[in-house]
């Protein structure tokens, strides 16, 4: 694979092709489809959210338009299509138009580096997850100048709450990153993968016993980057209306929620290469078996990686309709007190342990099973001390 690749449009025009014609190539061949597979997977996880809210809180969800309320996003987009795009009369024009298109751009170039399998990846940077570390917060621009530009002071508040978010929650996730990194010896997303080739037990989640406190670090700290309940407070809808969008209508206001989908997927991929095998099953005869057919290789490896994904997106939306919302200070705190000094604790063991004891796979994953269950058993047993649990046992 050349070090610069563009990897499926260098392997049809060739390496020696031109800046214009491969810049043509990407567009035509990267641009359109993951455009379109951002709209996609945006409508498909807006149903599913409904169909998941519904089930947790024992309805059904959408169920008339369409099987199973399938069409009702489709019906939706057509209704924001045909909203008048109203811009509020002492609003800045210029940023309140540009921010949505911000937000979204932030969130697509992300896709850049994400593979889709082993060939499906429009660039196979050497400094792959630094460059999605860089631009993950980008999107907060868009947001803060929304929140500015809109002249809504709820939406001013929505904005400065997220960059406060940003500030919070970019350091923890970036040293959960680094102990992935120093295990794999590669920022490269390629490489990543690769580290973890083999059998289950190979990947990084059960590598030793500190892995999975990054991964579950990562995962807060993702939740924060793409605004998720807990971490929902720019938007808030309680306290701040809308938060930063308070003042949207028509498709300026769905593309906010296409790039916050969008952004669910890109992170949800990002852990999956990072934590959990990437485009490996994880049976190892299996991949085996396909690694001499490109097409099944990079077939089989597109239905793994985008289903590991779409379990983690899936995650996410389990915990928008189970915890509730944080307050701004609780955040920091968490961010700041709890995640950052656990994972620099975590960074130092997990390297320590990686230098001193040789890797055995197997009792990497004996201890991941005892932990977890300590961890059950512990939360459990919090949760079942709470005078909200003892309220509910009395009655």
């Amino acid at each position: 694979m050349p070090p610069d690749s563009f990897t499926v449009v260098d392997w049809v025009l060739g390496h020696g092709a031109g800046l214009l014609p491969r810049a043509i190539g990407v567009v035509l061949v990267w641009a359109l489809p993951i455009t379109v597979w951002i709209s996609v997977i945006g409508l498909f996880f807006i149903w599913l959210e409904r169909k998941v809210a519904g089930h947790i809180q024992c309805r059904l969800g959408p169920m008339e338009v369409g099987p199973h309320g399938v069409l009702q996003t489709v019906a939706d987009g057509v209704k924001l299509l045909a909203k008048e795009d109203l811009v509020p009369k002492d609003a800045d024009r210029f940023l309140f138009g540009l921010a949505p298109i911000l937000a979204f751009a932030a969130t697509m170039v992300g896709f850049a580096v994400i593979p889709f399998g082993p060939d499906l990846l429009i660039a196979d940077l050497d400094i792959g997850v630094f460059y999605l570390a860089a631009i993950g917060s980008l999107e907060a621009i868009g947001i803060v100048a929304a929140g500015w530009s809109s002249n809504n002071k709820w939406s001013l508040l929505g904005a400065v709450r997220a960059a406060t978010q940003v500030v919070s929650y970019e350091i923890p996730l970036a040293l959960s990153f680094i102990t992935v990194i120093a295990l794999a010896g590669s920022m490269r997303m390629t490489g990543l993968v690769e580290a973890q080739e083999g059998w289950i037990t190979n990947w990084f989640l059960f590598r030793n016993p500190f892995v999975w406190i990054a991964f579950v670090i990562s995962f807060i700290a993702q939740l924060a980057e793409c605004k998720r309940a807990p971490f929902d407070l720019p938007e808030a809808e309680s306290e701040l209306v809308s938060g930063f969008h308070t003042e949207y209508s028509g498709m300026r206001f769905a593309i906010f929620f296409l790039a916050e989908y969008a952004q669910m997927y890109l992170v949800s991929a990002l852990a999956v290469v990072l934590f959990l095998g990437g485009w490996y099953t994880g049976i190892a005869p299996l991949d085996h078996a396909v690694a001499d057919s490109p097409v099944a290789r990079n077939l089989l490896g597109a239905v793994v990686i985008v289903s590991k994904s779409f379990f983690l997106v899936f995650i996410q939306m389990w915990l928008r309709w189970t915890l509730p919302r944080i307050r701004l200070d609780q955040m920091m705190h968490l961010c700041l007190k709890v995640l950052l000094p656990f994972s620099m604790v975590v960074l130092v063991l997990s390297t320590f342990w990686e230098a001193v004891l040789p890797y055995r796979p197997i009792t990497g994953v004996v201890i991941f099973v005892l932990m977890t269950v300590a961890t059950i058993a512990y939360v459990r047993k919090v949760l079942r001390g709470t005078p909200s649990f003892q309220k509910v046992l009395r009655t």
